[in-house]
């Protein structure tokens, strides 16, 4: 698989329980970074595959298998649990550490030197962590999934297969903002720093990122996660799932918030805004409906009571008097009830008021 160029890495995809580390980023799984990136963290993972010409401002820490592909730079210490892969003209501020082997290309630069407790081979490396991302990369094209699932859990040795960390080709990350040109992907559980800005956001649950979203399309915050700043976007739709909190403003060309969600700044939708609610309150309309045939079966008994004769003129009228001031009972209450109801959702366009209306 090349990590330079149009590649197959076209989203920004955080795996479930990424954290952010002080300054580094730490997964469970695999990191790719694609071509002409730069990374002003470190980065903590199990196999580490950085692409051609990418900045990498901290430390690098692999529990398996680095590689590092040509003009690479790292501004710190390169720690490998296994073998390491240099490609030509790489530059490694600081010192190189590996536990297995050691494929270098020619022209790299490690000032504080390093140490390597296998073999030590000095050529242009082609690893077998790239041979397998390139049989892998080429069964997703052509649809062969199962393969591909075999294939995975084949090379991964019985060990867990876990989602990896991609960044695509030209990113940014940082403490700042995290800046792709490709849609962006948030698993569970994860804690991040920095504004991310994307194409499109979906962001998933219990997460808590300390910054704000910004993206061209659609943002979904999943459930229970809290988003410390604003989420904005140009022309999508913004989504914000039960139990999620926005500590900031929300800007949206439609705006879809469930029950439950939390926004403590001003929302704003050029479209739709639509508020989402639970299941409990079709029962309540459910109730009111119950109550309208009720009305309309006792005023039927009444009728046929008048056409039997068993009520006269003055029970008649009686019965009449009755009638009315249960309407007029009833039409009180609903007015009351109704006046509220639209002065709340007054600011939320003209769909919830054509729901009052029907």
């Amino acid at each position: 698989m090349s990590l330079r160029g149009d590649g197959p890495i076209e989203e920004l995809a955080i795996p479930s329980g990424t954290t952010v580390e002080e300054h580094d980023v730490v997964v469970d799984g695999d990191v790719l970074v694609g071509g002409q990136s730069t990374v002003e963290l470190g980065v903590r993972g199990r196999n580490v595959a950085i692409g051609e010409r990418v900045r990498v401002a901290n430390d690098i820490e692999a529990e398996g298998d680095c590689r590092l592909d040509t003009w690479c730079s790292v501004d710190g210490n390169v720690l490998v649990g296994e073998d390491a892969y240099l490609g030509e003209r790489v530059t490694v501020t600081g010192r190189l550490m590996v536990s297995g082997d050691l494929d270098i290309g020619d022209d790299v630069t490690i000032e504080e030197g390093f140490e390597a407790n296998g073999w030590i081979v000095i050529r242009n490396p082609v690893p077998t962590i790239v041979f397998y991302f390139i049989v892998l990369s080429q069964l997703l094209r052509v649809g062969e999934t199962d393969a591909a699932d075999e294939l995975a859990e084949a090379l991964a040795d019985g060990d867990d297969v876990r989602d990896p960390l991609l960044v695509p080709r030209s990113a940014e990350i940082s403490d700042d903002a995290w800046r792709v040109s490709t849609p962006a992907t948030v698993g569970d559980d994860c804690r991040l720093h920095g504004n991310l800005r994307a194409e499109s956001i979906r962001v998933g649950e219990r997460n808590e990122v300390f910054g704000s979203l910004r993206a061209r399309e659609d943002i979904t915050v999943g459930a229970e996660t809290v988003i410390h700043g604003d989420v904005t976007t140009r022309g999508g739709t913004v989504t914000v799932e039960a139990g999620a909190r926005v500590l900031g403003d929300v800007s949206a060309g439609d705006l879809v918030v469930y029950d439950g969600a939390e926004i403590q700044g001003t929302l704003r939708a050029r479209g739709e805004m639509k508020l989402v609610q639970e299941s409990g309150s079709e029962g309540t309309a459910d109730g009111v409906d119950e109550a309208d045939d009720a009305g309309s079966g006792a005023d039927a008994d009444e009728t046929d009571g008048g056409e039997d004769g068993e009520a006269d003129d003055a029970n008649a009228a009686a019965a009449a008097d009755e009638t009315d001031e249960a309407e007029s009972d009833a039409d009180g209450p609903t007015e009351d009830e109704t006046t509220p109801v639209k002065a709340d959702a007054g600011s939320t366009t003209d769909a919830v008021g054509s729901d009052g209306d029907s």
